[in-house]
């Protein structure tokens, strides 16, 4: 029914063990443990893009949070206008809600693959999808320190003669994984919500998703740890130390972006005001003809006098005429005041 999830799983795993199975040998654990590793490693790599998506629109969204906030409280009684304003609201923004899942939901049935591979490798069964009869023999002879890796605490005592491995080696195994998984997961979302606003944080359901991913997730890897196979509890450490790394990398490179794009802002409006002790310049509106300059008050026009007649711009100023009006140049008035004396 599953087969589509199965025969790939199956492949990439069989591809692994070839690569170490050189290494260690084929009916190694070590050849085993790191095909299953690198299985999930695989996996994440394909996925990494999308996950970088994911942190993205996640930031989006929580600088346009306020506003979804107002969308709920102001069509808090028409929920079908809500949600089609908050996916304008969205959709403006180029934010995806689905997309943040994907990661998510891709790594549901290759755990679920990979759960049913390895439940499959069984002795005298034969064939399991992409290994033959040698491959499932290969695996049902490999031991990690002692313990088989389709083994787990709880199986039947009957069982675990099939794979010639004692409770006291599943234990010895699993446990340790069972912690170092269930610490890695804490890390994980705590490393997560610590880069959420305090706006989404206050959110009630938001703090109810922190604690089941804080607390509850981890206990349940422990919980689920005695039921797991030693090969899933491999592949729980795994998927959490691969996503604590890309967190860290992803997250520290997106801060960087985000610092040069305030920088390079700062820059531009540094860039673009006015100098010390200068006015600002306004645009003109469009269709307005831009005003000239206006000259400093106490100044006044140039006169004729003080312009050259011939046009050529020179700056020497005119003597004052000394001339009166009424009288010829070659009289003076201290020549007309003598003539009346006489009379």
């Amino acid at each position: 029914m599953l087969n589509f999830i199965y025969y790939p799983v199956s492949f990439i795993l069989w591809c692994w063990h070839w690569v170490f199975g050189h290494i260690f040998g084929e009916s190694s654990g070590f050849a085993w443990a790191l095909a299953v590793v690198f299985l999930v490693f695989t996996l994440r790599a394909i996925l990494f893009k999308p996950f970088v998506g994911q942190v993205r629109s996640m930031r989006k969204m929580q600088e346009f949070a306020p506003e979804l906030q107002k969308i709920k409280k102001k069509y808090a009684n028409d929920k079908q206008r809500q949600a089609q304003e908050m996916q304008k609201l969205q959709s403006e923004h180029g934010v995806n809600p689905l997309g943040g899942c994907l990661p998510m939901l891709v790594q549901i049935p290759v755990f679920i693959g990979l759960f049913h591979v390895l439940r499959s490798f069984r002795p005298g069964w034969g064939e399991v999808y992409f290994f033959d009869a040698q491959g499932v023999e290969s695996f049902v002879n490999a031991k990690l320190f002692g313990a088989n890796l389709s083994t787990f605490i709880t199986m039947p005592a009957n069982e675990l003669e099939q794979f010639a491995t004692s409770r006291n080696a599943v234990l010895l195994v699993s446990i340790p994984l069972m912690i170092i998984a269930s610490i890695a997961t804490h890390f994980t979302a705590r490393h997560s919500v610590a880069r959420q606003t305090q706006a989404a944080a206050d959110n009630p359901q938001t703090a109810i998703m922190n604690k089941l991913t804080l607390y509850i997730f981890p206990i349940g890897v422990l919980v689920g740890g005695l039921f797991f196979p030693i090969a899933i509890l491999l592949y729980w450490l795994s998927n959490n130390a691969w996503t604590l790394g890309q967190q860290y990398v992803v997250y520290h490179r997106i801060d960087r972006e985000e610092e040069a794009k305030k920088v390079e802002a700062t820059a531009q409006r540094t860039a673009l005001a006015p100098k010390p002790g200068a006015k600002p310049v306004t645009k003109p509106k469009p269709g307005q003809k831009p005003q000239p300059p206006r000259k400093p008050a106490g100044t006044t026009p140039a006169t004729d006098a003080e312009a050259a007649p011939d046009g050529s711009g020179s700056t020497e100023t005119a003597k004052p005429s000394t001339e009166v009006p009424g009288l010829s140049p070659d009289r003076s008035p201290s020549k007309k005041q003598g003539n009346k004396k006489r009379r």
